[in-house]
């Protein structure tokens, strides 16, 4: 039995318990620790994040590309917000991304294009609840709970907020909705907490792509974590992801673009001050099979208040 100064009974180390800054644009690659974590109601959670990619990778998976590297630096805002339903403990989560990228592509006869696009990428809008395992708590009622099993479930929309040019091929934004319904799983043992997620991303046609529908078929992912907490509050913690499908089709005819990519990474948290914490992301392919073999840097500062 831990005592109730520790981690993870203690309101004051919240923060610590909450990692909501992933990555920012690509749908189905989400690597996520600690997304139905037990937390108290009415906590806010304000953050602003940096990733660096650098790879064969594109703002929308889906796009009929190949050769092609791209150089991406990107600043998100974040805001989480807790609360009760029907005594369940609930929480929404919206992120703003803006990106600055440029890349090259390496045609058939040797030519080299490059480009760039700056502005603000689709905006991620997650609903969630837990289901089993999480009480919507109070700031003093949690801090003599421990938690065990959680089931949760969660819908993520992508909302085509982002910069988009239907003459290039090449954008930030990808004119289109998504959906992810998402069920997950959440275990704590000690100093341990293993997590396991799974879900399917559903996309509306972009009608205005080069002059064509581009349809996309759903796009499986899974990912788990494991994360260890220290008593100083820091945390580690191991991510991987698997995701598969999403062929794309346009003016119905279907192409050579079904995903197969399986991603691995690693997490770590500190606390810098009351309230207030910094986290750091790295991950990178260990298998694809077709493009989106890159590697991701991250760094988000976190603020948490009631």
């Amino acid at each position: 039995m831990l005592k109730k100064s520790s981690c993870f009974l203690s309101a004051k180390c919240l923060f610590a318990l909450l990692f909501f800054f992933g990555v920012l644009y690509s749908y189905s690659q989400d690597l996520e620790p600690r997304v139905y974590a037990n937390v108290a109601k009415d906590l806010n959670v304000a953050a602003i994040g940096y990733v660096f990619m650098n790879g064969n990778v594109l703002t929308d998976p889906s796009l009929p590309i190949t050769d092609f590297t791209l150089h991406s630096h990107n600043l998100a805002v974040n805001y989480i917000r807790t609360f009760a339903v029907s005594d369940k403990l609930a929480r929404v989560q919206v992120v703003l991304p803006y990106t600055f990228m440029d890349g090259s592509q390496t045609r058939t006869n040797g030519d080299v294009l490059t480009g760039s696009r700056t502005g603000f990428a689709d905006m991620k809008v997650r609903l969630g609840i837990n289901l089993l395992g999480s009480p919507a708590l109070d700031k003093t009622e949690f801090r003599n709970f421990e938690q065990k099993t959680i089931l949760g479930v969660s819908l993520v929309t992508s909302i085509p907020t982002g910069r988009y040019y239907n003459d290039k091929q090449v954008n930030i934004g990808t004119n289109r909705w998504g959906f992810k319904p998402e069920i997950g799983v959440s275990k704590r043992f000690a100093h341990v907490y293993a997590e396991a997620y799974g879900g399917v991303w559903f996309y509306t046609n972009n009608n205005d792509f080069l002059g064509k529908k581009l349809e996309q078929k759903p796009t499986y992912s899974l990912q788990a974590h494991a994360s260890y907490y220290f008593q100083n509050k820091m945390w580690v913690g191991f991510n991987t992801n698997w995701f598969f499908g999403g062929k794309t089709i346009t003016d119905g005819v279907s192409d050579d673009s079904q995903i197969d990519n399986w991603r691995v990474g690693a997490t770590f948290s500190t606390p810098v001050a009351k309230g207030q914490s910094i986290k750091f992301q790295y991950h990178v392919g260990a298998y694809t099979n077709n493009g989106l073999n890159y590697y991701a840097l991250s760094a988000a500062y976190q603020y948490s208040f009631f």
